[in-house]
């Protein structure tokens, strides 16, 4: 018998090594040089109304985003930054804060010397920091007050508010070229040149390259990816990924994966956030949710347990499967923040709801714990599987109840301080 072949270091199923970078903290978080891929999102409250700012930045902290950001656009959302700041210590959250700042960030952070100490780092955007004579002057003064207050920045090129004066530049010299290239590829090197001048100019201004992140946020995946990848092929500087304007439900979350996860393999990106538009009433925390289920699916974290399972077919009439793989799924997240302390380790574990008995005993055996449930016709029995070996037989109206049961116990016994794993029987057949 032919035995395995271990793959070569650089296998095209691996991810390739990351692109190295210069490291930024960013509050207590790092970013780049090698550090974890950093999750991180976006409030959608009007930041003067302090309170739900507070709950919102607290929700998206719960639900794993590492950075949050939050939009500094007048006075009064300003004036509110420290308040946010010290009503999120109080509830013992220390996420770093992020400011958004477009057309007026030089003047709100100048006026409100609070704000600017208050936050963790200071968002820049190059197509709209000033325009004509007074945009050198005024990312100058950014620049200053984020050197002054020893604050890092992200300098983020964007597609819908790209330097309108570079890119006609680069478009009339691209069009005296013998073989002009399209207009899209001029874009794109113009969204590239934004963000590299823009960070040479802080260098300039005394800003240490250990403080600059820089992102080239495009709404087309295809653009995003050629766009990401020159900008690596260039620099050394931190950088962040995200798909501008992904969208909402499934096409935002495609969109963003696709996009991300190209480039994530190609070993290029720091910090990530997906754009999603959140349904009338929705769940902000979706994204940060979307962004850790990328990062783990691929391998590069790992955040919370995998929950495997089936997609159900004609031998799985019954809904029991899919709803105890949605309820042990939401358990899971709910109690996570709590597990994490109380259970180290916790978030590699692997649970298999399986519907019926084609590949549920197999898919179970892989997990640490799983359920193989009886499909249409099938005797009412539901084998468990612990760490490989058949554990159980449940049976009756409660068999779920009694795996989620099997599920909690597992995590106390496998991930609490000095205690094992159940070992494997055959009772309850």
């Amino acid at each position: 018998m032919n035995k395995p072949v271990k793959p070569p270091e650089n296998d095209a199923a691996s991810p390739r090594a990351r692109h190295k970078t210069t490291q930024v903290m960013v509050g207590n978080v790092a970013v780049g040089g090698g550090a974890p891929i950093v999750v991180q999102s976006m409030t959608n409250t009007d930041t003067a109304d302090v309170e739900g700012t507070i709950a919102q930045v607290a929700a998206l902290a719960r639900a794993g985003s590492e950075l949050v950001r939050i939009t500094v656009d007048r006075e009064e959302a300003a004036a509110a930054v420290p308040h946010i700041r010290d009503g999120l210590r109080k509830r013992g959250i220390t996420t770093p804060l992020i400011g958004d700042f477009h057309y007026i960030g030089h003047k709100l952070l100048a006026e409100y010397p609070a704000c600017a100490e208050a936050l963790d780092k200071y968002r820049i955007n190059p197509g709209n920091v000033g325009f004509k004579n007074k945009r050198d002057t005024q990312f100058a003064d950014i620049i200053e007050i984020a050197n002054k207050n020893n604050k890092p920045v992200r300098i983020g090129a964007n597609w819908g508010s790209l330097d309108q004066e570079l890119l006609t530049r680069l478009m009339e010299e691209n069009a005296k070229l013998p073989e002009p290239l399209e207009a899209r590829a001029v874009t794109r090197e113009a969204m590239v040149q934004s963000a590299l001048l823009s960070a040479a100019r802080a260098e300039e201004l005394g800003m240490a390259k250990n403080r600059i992140i820089l992102s080239a946020k495009v709404s087309a995946v295809q653009d995003l990816i050629a766009v990401y990848k020159v900008l690596a092929s260039r620099s050394d500087y931190a950088i962040h990924l995200g798909l501008t304007e992904a969208g909402m439900g499934s096409k935002g979350i495609v969109a963003s994966s696709a996009a991300l996860g190209i480039l994530l393999q190609d070993g290029i990106g720091d910090t990530i956030r997906i754009s999603l538009t959140p349904e009338p009433g929705g769940d902000r925390t979706l994204e940060v949710q979307v962004a850790q289920e990328l990062l783990q699916t691929m391998g590069f974290r790992t955040f919370v347990p995998l929950v495997a399972a089936c997609p159900g077919c004609g031998r799985t009439t019954s809904t029991t499967f899919q709803e105890l793989a949605r309820s042990i799924q939401d358990f899971i997240r709910e109690e996570m923040p709590g597990w994490k302390t109380r259970y180290p380790g916790v978030e590699e574990l692997n649970v298999a709801v399986m519907g019926c008995i084609v590949n549920g005993p197999g898919e179970s055996k892989h997990a640490n714990i799983g359920i193989s449930l009886p499909g249409t016709g099938e005797a009412p029995a539901a084998p468990v599987f612990v760490d490989g070996k058949k554990f159980r037989t449940l049976r009756g109206p409660t068999i779920a109840a009694d795996f989620k049961a099997l599920v909690i116990d597992y995590i106390g016994q496998r991930y609490g301080k000095g205690a094992k794993a159940p070992a494997a029987e055959t009772a309850a057949e």
